[in-house]
């Protein structure tokens, strides 16, 4: 499930293998990974990710904790 809200993207994957294609086809010097989210513990755990679509100069700061 693909879903937009003003300048991210955010992608439910159904399963971790999934992930790595997500993330090599939807990344491109405007588009970058900006979060990872694993929701649930049981069979029906699914991972969301967020990409942030912005210009060439745009920098994204890890947080930290």
């Amino acid at each position: 499930m693909v879903r937009t809200r003003g300048n991210e993207i955010h992608v439910i994957c159904n399963r971790e293998e999934q992930m790595d294609g997500v993330v090599s086809r939807l990344t491109t010097p405007n588009c970058k990974l900006a979060g990872y989210e694993e929701w649930d513990d049981d069979e029906d755990r699914k991972w969301i990710l967020t990409f942030i679509v912005a210009d060439d100069d745009y920098v994204i700061e890890p947080e930290l904790n």
